[in-house]
């Protein structure tokens, strides 16, 4: 006990009180930053040292790791072996576990096999296959998602057939078979003594609903419950949840409404708003101080969150240093919104003499991460993508970028093989397979095989023949596109060609939006790398460049094995992380906020309550950046800062570079140069003062600011003026925006015409033309 005092002492008033509270149900609101998993752990703790069984107090997490650590801790303060009886686990594991002891209840032998996602979907894609029905109407993926919700919202398949509304929006979908597929599908998996991750949840509540004794034995051996990020359950858990601590309602929960972030996967906020309601005399204790942040992060944050109409009532502080505002930068486009952020981080380092693992960036989604990465590659920042590949790593990247190796060269049998039958087109592994045997055979690749099929033997059907023949037409005539067209146009024309394209916007799937839009941020890359070699002398922004840039940035891109690294991710899958320095990228209307989610309130305050998650991960600094043009499928499209920066009071704000004028919400209907300008002369009685005809009205210096920006030959090129330029001599030192720095190896060339040669540290020698180059002299 004497010990148990010392680990009290470590806590704070507010968090002690939920520690030391033994039975009764009880709400522990819990700020970000606040310690809540010391409160959870230490609360397991005093139960035990006040004598209550181990084995009677369930510990229900999300994550594999949160339990985990929490065990860990446990152990320290009680000992390991009593740690280890603790039934402490994610929902799915411990679930799990009383399914194996209960499973012949439900008919299901204790050895069952788990599915996980892709068995459930090539189960699903061969009953489709069996019943003969079109899988561009019946989406394996689209099939096995709408079968996950119904199992998470408990629609039995005889709930569903006794449900004529579901029956009917099946129907109205065109998937009138969609019951018979789910009965299918549930009669297959009991046939293979298998469940999956949804059948975990769904039959632990059959389980405790249909057997009373089983609900009892439970209840009895689970006397104290504690629930970790209670904001996150779905109805499924929930019931189970209620339904275990329904005999003695010693029940903790802790949560952070401002938290709930996943209602994508299910998560319903009400089941922490209503706990209340569901439980008699909840003593509810709220963790308020933060000891992670600044208190100008934490006050901007709370200024944020409180704009949410449908949250708990709690004030988060901090006794921390006030810190530096929360910076917020504007680019004028994403490419250089990735510089900015390359460029501040290596300032940061050398300043503050920090690691590049005290560096994080947060993006809305994945496809974000191509412009970053490429910034920092030119800078030499080694990066780690979490929860998800590298930009040019990810599957959808490499299919498009095999096209375009088959294109530079067909003998390249490795993209070859990969692209053929993708996406399909009737060419299975059997043909693949004899072709490959043949090419050995005569030593030759397989692509001059398909070119001079008719001149062997390869006992296949006419109809594979043809197809055969299609692929390799479609190829060259990519190849004859090749000779004329640069990287972006060739590439975006062999996307759509493909079928690549189609596909994604067919599946529908949030998987599919997010690799649409992984295509469409290479090709945006694409764009911007052919718009940035119009200034390289000799270049045209051909796809034979832009591969070799490809294929020198891939390689820096392996995993060196450094945990020195900054880290890069997605905002959801930062929950529950801390970093000192947090850069919150593409802070724009429909990106973040995002588009798909601002259609009703609930929506657009779970994409608040992400951007509050977001900026609380920052201890020290945060930065906020958003590009007023991005690419979007090769065209430079306007952007405006998302409305969550204008909700941050402007005390806890310091502006890098100026703000947008207020208003900026504002988007006219049509152009308005459609109208073109008043002649107000017209309405004058009275001739000009003086006798000069009049001038036509000198345009916007801002608007022309930025046009001269986007294009290089309106007005002066952006950098030093072109007599600077024209004056630069072998051996001086300059800075280029995409290249780094550099230095003069070289100059040729009179006038207009006038050619530097400079070797860059990071980017190899370049040719470029004077009049053009975004050149700065340094030295």
């Amino acid at each position: 006990m004497e010990q148990m005092d010392k680990y009290l002492a470590e806590l704070n008033e507010a968090q002690r009180a939920p520690v030391l509270q033994v039975d009764g149900p009880l709400m522990v609101i819990a700020g970000a930053g606040s310690g809540k998993t010391r409160v959870l752990t230490y609360r397991i703790a005093y139960l035990m040292s006040k004598g209550v069984d181990s084995f009677n107090i369930l510990s229900l997490t999300f994550t594999n790791k949160a339990a985990r650590e929490m065990k860990e801790r446990i152990a320290k303060i009680v000992g390991n072996s009593e740690a280890k009886n603790l039934w402490m686990g994610t929902f799915h594991s411990i679930f799990a576990k009383i399914l194996r002891f209960e499973a012949d209840k439900l008919g299901y032998p204790s050895n069952f096999t788990i599915y996980d996602t892709q068995d459930s979907q090539r189960l699903i894609n061969a009953i489709i296959k069996e019943k003969g029905l079109d899988k561009d109407v019946y989406k394996y993926k689209q099939v096995q998602s709408r079968i996950s919700s119904f199992k998470n919202s408990l629609i039995t398949v005889r709930a569903y057939f006794n449900n004529p509304e579901l029956i009917e929006a099946d129907a109205m979908a065109k998937k009138p078979r969609m019951g018979e597929i789910y009965q299918e599908y549930c009669d297959r998996c009991f046939k293979a003594g298998a469940m999956d991750f949804d059948d975990l949840l769904l039959k632990t509540n059959e389980l405790l609903n249909r057997f009373p004794e089983v609900l009892q034995k439970y209840q009895n051996r689970f006397r104290y419950i504690l629930v970790d990020e209670y904001q996150d359950t779905n109805h499924s858990q929930y019931l189970i949840v209620k339904a275990l601590s329904d005999k003695f309602q010693n029940i903790c929960v802790v949560g952070d409404d401002a938290q709930s972030i996943y209602a994508f996967r299910g998560a319903n906020i009400n089941n922490i708003m209503n706990f209340q309601k569901d439980y008699d005399n909840v003593q509810v204790y709220r963790l308020e101080q933060n000891y992670r942040s600044t208190r100008n992060i934490v006050e901007a944050a709370n200024t944020v969150i409180e704009k949410n109409k449908t949250r708990l009532d709690k004030v988060v502080w901090t006794a921390n240093d006030d810190g530096g505002l929360i910076k917020v930068h504007r680019s004028h486009t994403d490419a250089e919104e990735g510089r900015f952020v390359a460029s501040s981080i290596f300032e940061n380092e050398m300043q503050h003499q920090l690691n590049h693992g005290q560096f994080a960036v947060l993006y809305r989604t994945n496809s974000q991460s191509r412009a970053i990465e490429d910034a920092l590659r030119k800078r030499d920042i080694p990066y780690r993508i979490y929860g998800g590949l590298s930009f040019y790593q990810r599957k959808e990247i490499k299919d498009v970028l095999s096209y375009l190796r088959l294109i530079l060269n067909p003998k390249d049998e490795e993209a070859l093989v990969r692209v053929i039958n993708y996406p399909a087109r009737g060419i299975g592994q059997t043909t693949i397979d004899k072709l490959t045997v043949v090419a050995n055979h005569y030593k030759r690749s397989i692509f001059e095989v398909i070119e001079n099929l008719d001149r062997i033997d390869l006992k296949i059907n006419g109809g594979t023949r043809r197809k055969l023949d299609d692929f390799m037409t479609m190829i060259k005539s990519f190849q004859v596109m090749n000779e004329s067209a640069d990287a972006f146009t060739l590439a975006e024309h062999v996307a759509k060609k493909s079928g690549i394209l189609n596909l994604f916007k067919k599946d529908g799937t949030p998987e599919g939006i997010a690799r649409m839009e992984n295509i469409e941020e290479l090709l945006n890359g694409m764009k911007d790398f052919v718009e940035g070699q119009k200034e390289v002398a000799d270049a045209r922004g051909s796809l034979s460049e832009f591969m070799e840039d490809v294929a020198l940035a891939t390689d820096l891109d392996k995993d060196t094995g450094e945990d020195d690294r900054v880290a890069m991710m997605t905002i959801h899958l930062a929950k529950g992380l801390e970093f000192p320095y947090v850069y919150i990228v593409g802070m724009e209307e429909d990106l973040f906020p995002s588009a798909m989610s601002m259609n009703t309130r609930s929506e657009l305050e779970e994409e608040r309550r992400l951007f509050y998650v977001a900026l609380t991960r920052a201890e020290k600094q945060a930065y906020l950046t958003f590009a007023e043009s991005r690419y979007r499928w090769g065209k430079l499209v306007d952007g405006e800062p998302s409305r969550f920066i204008e909700e941050i009071d402007e005390k806890y704000i310091e502006h890098l570079t100026p703000p947008m004028k207020s208003g900026y919400r504002f988007k006219p209907l049509m152009d308005t140069d459609i109208f073109g300008d008043v002649d107000k002369s017209k309405f004058r009685q009275s001739k000009p003062v003086s006798g000069k005809p009049p001038t036509h009205q000198q345009p916007n210096p801002e608007k022309l600011r930025k046009l001269r920006k986007l294009k290089p030959e309106i007005g002066t090129p952006k950098g030093n003026s072109t007599a600077a330029t024209q004056d630069l001599e072998v051996g001086a030192k300059v800075e280029h925006s995409r290249f780094g720095r550099g230095e003069v190896i070289g100059i040729d060339g009179v006038g207009n015409d006038r050619k530097a040669e400079i070797r860059f540290q990071n980017g190899g020698i370049k040719k470029l033309l004077l009049r053009f180059a975004k050149l700065d002299i340094i030295g």
